[in-house]
């Protein structure tokens, strides 16, 4: 469940379409800087967490570059894992300026008193951009969304499964499954839920009882509960199942590889990852600064045709085509369809809920 597990190891849409960056990964290690690109060397130079990869290379593309040729701030990338910062923070030394990371992290780190608050008024590219209210939480500022959802093989099922109902149901769509395991991130209880008749705009609170005892009865047929991120790929590309979760991009490359794959956005459990500044972060100014350029809508549209999350500006969308928008969580038609994540119930309960979990999963 740490930083950006979706797009680690994601292949970006086309391919040499990112300069090569620096990129040594690893806890705690530099990643490059957007001064060594000839960005015009810059006066200020502002430290950044992320998750690396190719992640970080889509963001030094189409926003550290850019904003460092714009204002003349360097930005050196880092990896830290969030228990590194808030240790960082309670010591009173925080190594990085600004962290990118998701809402469900940074509502941890609010509650341990591990962040600054977010002056959202001194973001001007927030103001009138109808920006979702839960992406703008009161220590963090949502920029981009990913999402679960469902994929399968066609060449496996006589028709296609539009819900998780069709999915929890094996006797018309015969064939081995595989849904997440705690270890790869928090369960998905939600999906079991929906299985089980539950209205997307009724799941939270989630019922717990309700959602273990829907997980109970497709167990049976679960393959593997997956603990990666890339396994449901794997699992689904070999045709050792025929339907899985996964995280949304992973099946446009099986796609791409010309795999009998599909996927559907009925139902996908939609999390967004943002921007928070660490508690006594040095460089406030520059971090609020790069902030605000990563929400303009053109530059939130650069991002997305790099790297397949959604931007939270509605307005970029405008500036994509369908067939990018056919693979965002957040185009206007696939918004009508998925849910946001409850990050303060899963902040609140995934500690129960993990113990439910592995209880569940020894039974």
């Amino acid at each position: 469940m740490e930083d950006n597990r979706i797009g680690r190891r994601t292949v970006l849409r086309t391919a040499g379409a990112l300069a090569a960056a620096t990129a040594v990964t690893g806890c705690g290690t530099l990643m490059g800087s957007s001064e060594s690109r000839g960005s015009g060397g810059g006066k200020k130079r502002l430290v950044v967490s992320n998750s690396g990869g190719t992640y970080n290379d889509a963001l030094t593309k189409a926003v550290y570059e850019p904003f460092t040729k714009e204002t003349g701030i360097t930005v050196t990338t880092v990896n830290y894992q969030s228990a590194q910062i808030i240790a960082q923070v309670k010591q009173g030394r925080p190594q990085a300026d600004l962290m990118d990371n998701t809402l469900l992290i940074f509502q941890k780190m609010a509650r341990l008193d591990c962040l600054e608050p977010v002056d959202h008024d001194r973001l001007k590219s927030v103001k009138g951009a109808g920006i979702a209210e839960q992406h703008l939480p009161e220590h963090a500022v949502g920029k981009n969304v990913w999402a679960s959802l469902m994929a399968y093989r066609t060449d496996s099922l006589k028709r296609a499964p539009k819900s998780w109902a069709d999915f929890w149901n094996t006797d018309t769509f015969s064939g081995p499954r595989s849904l997440q395991s705690v270890e790869a991130d928090y369960p998905e209880l939600e999906f079991a839920l929906l299985a089980d008749g539950v209205p997307l705009d009724k799941l939270y609170p989630l019922d717990v009882d309700r959602a273990f005892a829907s997980m109970s009865r497709i167990r049976g047929d679960v393959k593997k509960f997956w603990n990666t991120g890339a396994l449901p790929a794997v699992l689904l590309g070999r045709k050792e199942v025929v339907a899985t979760s996964l995280w949304s991009g992973r099946a446009d490359e099986l796609i791409k590889q010309g795999q009998p794959v599909a996927y559907q956005w009925n139902g996908a459990r939609r999390l967004t990852n943002g921007w928070g500044i660490p508690k006594g972060a040095d460089n406030t100014d520059a971090a609020y600064q790069l902030i605000d350029f990563s929400l303009r809508p053109e530059v939130q549209a650069a991002f997305a045709k790099l790297f397949p999350q959604g931007p939270v500006v509605p307005a970029a969308t405008k500036l994509l085509s369908e067939d990018v928008l056919a693979t965002l969580p957040t185009s206007p038609q696939n918004l009508k369809t998925g849910f946001d994540t409850d990050v303060v119930w899963w902040d609140k309960n995934l500690q129960a809920v993990t113990k439910r979990w592995q209880e569940w999963a020894d039974a």
